[in-house]
């Protein structure tokens, strides 16, 4: 089937068919969804990565744009959405608005109307939801990317109850739900009232197999023999990978494995005698990616930098977001030939690789020891094989140590599907927030049609609610002690109190630690509520090592009197309290301006955990701010005055200096103790004199930025 032959625009079939597009014609898949009423009716693709599924949403949200409509495109990770945005941002030349959705969650974002299509997390869109955005109302079509992830017990009720939101309050919305791994795809097709398309077919071959002593074998497929030497059995995959053109990526169970891999790998790769030399990149790109890191002075930032050197990365959580980035587009510009990671890269970013090598299928459950990852899991890694227009095939590769674990791996892994989709929704944690949004929202005012919404539900579509009648109840009674909701016989309101928790998103259990800790005394340091914060389950909190232990107990013994609750010593929470401290200290670090390199040695974590937790942290104090104004505490300047603190990492007297574009906290106190204390005094000095503090760029563009601020443009 030709995009030609498709009920669209002409223009919008030249844009596909123009050469650096290069796209007339339907993959098998695509053509069964457009078969199937792509654009028109509901459907579900579960098809393989690369096979396709972010041109079906594409086809479907152009169809509706141009029939007057409006799509909103909902992602699992806000890295998803920034690369969906600028994916879906070439579609600007044929007159299409796009636009991202990432501010404040008590954010209206209403200027995001103006646009055809709205990328965003399912957080955002159920808190644009909760917050009445008017926008919403005038939504045509809704893409639902990485579906399976309704299975999560973090992401998965809040995607869920968002949906049921969005099909209430618009019965005609076409919906378009995508997934490369669902076990149960059927079900989840007949809860969206969707047609569901499924397909193995792939633009490029898939090789499954098991490496055991120098021999991958394939299942129904000619084995392959390969090399392997002293390195090991990796090393020796990587070479054998590039050696024939292709970049790897390497899975591993940890970061700190992932890290020790890529520096495994690097090291291997170094020597001249090493047969991927004749196919390596550019020194000096590498070079400079590798120096662009290490301005950063972190341990961690120094050992990328040296893989980076020898077009090797690690990937994980832990890195800072600038420095994923610069893997991410390494590797796609062919330049980083391979990353060791974390599973979570498997999950919707866009970085496939002529090989993936599954170095450890086992991952540490904390209550069951060292467990085989899901079948699911391991067809999302096992998709990322396979470079389109670039490889013959892809190949995915399990270790194995004996011949009876090569079996069980053929036949629990690659022979079989993935796990069936369930919904998380049918617990306290998980309903407390949604139900009081659904009140807030008057998408329920009595108990029969606070039941009859959950039955929009996928819970619903797999159980009987009956089953959360009794966790409906314990979370109304909840609601009702906390007086965020009022209920009167049948009948459920709001309270103004559980208005605002409800618009803050926070978690109802969180709202109510906050309050009760603000009214618990007049008095309170940066600590206090920083620790106040850190009790929410809104925040992670950090694992404790043995070293912590003694540090942290003389933290709190030192400082006893500014904790709004502290569990004696023989306590069963005392271990969580200290957990809280932890987290509690490590953003008082942050906001103390102390270096990243002295708080990931002191913690045990990474720049990117310090400013995942701190843009959680600036939320949730913002969120205290507001509730201690509602309440009338003498705690609501301190906390705002901290929230702003938690957003750059620096002490009030920076505050002005950082928000500057390209000044950072680090220039900021080099320009602060210069004696240029805020944007005037910059001005002032003029670019010759900050350049030797801050570097001549950065001097320009800021005062560039200051002056354009003055002129109000």
């Amino acid at each position: 089937m030709k995009i030609s032959d498709l009920p669209l625009p002409a223009d919008i079939i030249e844009y596909y068919a123009r050469a650096e597009v290069g796209i007339t014609e339907l993959y098998p898949p695509q053509a069964e969804a457009v078969e199937k009423g792509l654009l028109d009716n509901n459907i579900l693709a579960a098809i393989p990565t690369a096979s396709g599924k972010t041109l079906l949403s594409e086809l479907a949200m152009l169809s509706a744009i141009r029939s007057g409509g409006k799509a909103l495109y909902i992602v699992p990770l806000r890295a998803l959405a920034s690369e969906k945005y600028d994916q879906f941002s070439k579609f600007r030349e044929i007159g299409v608005k796009v636009g991202i959705s990432s501010g404040d969650f008590d954010s209206r974002d209403e200027y995001l109307g103006d646009n055809d299509i709205i990328v965003a997390t399912s957080e955002k869109a159920d808190s644009l939801l909760r917050n009445d955005t008017h926008w919403i109302h005038d939504l045509t079509t809704l893409v639902i990317d990485e579906i399976h992830l309704l299975d999560s017990p973090d992401r998965g009720p809040t995607l869920e109850v968002t949906i049921a939101k969005l099909r209430r309050i618009i019965p005609h919305l076409h919906i378009i739900a995508l997934s490369a791994t669902v076990g149960n795809a059927n079900e989840i097709a007949d809860w969206l009232d969707a047609g569901c398309v499924r397909s193995e077919w792939r633009p490029v071959d898939l090789r499954e197999g098991v490496l055991l002593d120098g021999t991958i074998h394939f299942l129904g497929r000619k084995d392959a023999d390969i090399q392997v030497g002293k390195a090991g059995q990796v090393i020796a995959l990587v070479n054998d990978t590039l050696c024939d053109g292709g970049q790897c990526l390497i899975f591993d169970n940890s970061r700190r494995n992932a890290v020790s891999t890529a520096l495994r790998v690097s090291r291997a790769l170094k020597s001249r005698n090493s047969p991927v030399e004749s196919n390596s990149t550019d020194p000096t790109d590498l070079t400079e990616l590798a120096d662009t890191v290490r301005e950063s002075e972190t341990d961690a930032a120094q050992k990328l930098a040296d893989c980076i050197e020898h077009g090797v990365a690690f990937h994980h959580a832990g890195l800072i977001s600038e420095h994923r980035k610069i893997v991410e587009d390494g590797f796609r510009s062919n330049r980083i030939k391979v990353i060791a990671c974390t599973p979570t890269l498997a999950f919707g970013l866009n970085l496939p690789a002529r090989r993936v090598i599954i170095k450890s299928y086992r991952r540490y459950d904390p209550n069951y020891g060292m467990q085989p990852i899901p079948i699911l899991e391991y067809k999302q890694m096992a998709g990322r094989a396979g470079r389109p227009h670039l490889d013959p095939s892809g190949e995915c590769v399990l270790i194995a140590k004996s011949y009876q674990e090569m079996e069980n791996l053929l036949d629990h892994y690659i022979e079989s599907d993935p796990e069936p989709i369930h919904s998380k929704l049918g617990t306290e944690s998980a309903l407390r927030s949604h139900i009081l949004s659904a009140i807030a929202g008057m998408f329920a005012t009595t108990h029969k049609e606070l039941m009859d919404f959950l039955e929009l539900t996928f819970f619903a579509a797999q159980r009987e609610t009956s089953y959360l009648h009794d966790i409906v109840e314990n979370v109304l009674d909840f609601l009702s002690e906390k007086e965020m909701i009022t209920a009167a016989g049948e009948s459920l309101d709001p309270t103004l109190l559980g208005g605002l928790v409800s618009r803050l998103y926070l978690d109802p259990l969180g709202a109510s630690t906050i309050i009760d800790g603000l009214r618990s005394r007049d008095d309170a340091s940066d600590l206090t509520l920083l620790h106040l914060i850190c009790r929410t389950p809104d925040i992670r909190k950090l694992y404790l090592r043995k070293n912590d232990y003694g540090w942290i107990r003389n933290l709190v013994s030192g400082r006893q009197e500014e904790f709004t609750y502290a569990p004696d010593v023989f306590d069963t929470g005392y271990e969580w309290f200290l957990s809280e401290v932890k987290t509690a200290a490590m953003l008082l670090d942050w906001t103390s301006e102390v270096q990243d390199k002295a708080t990931e040695e002191k913690f045990g974590i990474g720049g990117g955990d310090i400013r995942g937790i701190a843009d959680t942290a600036q939320w949730i104090m913002y969120a205290t701010a507001r509730l201690s104004g509602h309440i009338g505490t003498p705690h609501t300047k301190r906390a705002s005055n901290l929230t702003e603190c938690l957003k750059y990492g620096v002490k009030p007297e920076l505050l002005s200096l950082v928000a500057i574009r390209g000044v950072g906290r680090v220039r900021a106190r080099r320009l602060y103790d210069a004696g240029y204390a805020t944007p005037e005094s910059l001005l002032a000095a003029g670019e010759a004199r900050i350049g030797k503090i801050v570097g001549p760029k950065v001097a320009q563009n800021a005062i560039r930025e200051i002056e354009m601020g003055r002129l109000g443009v």
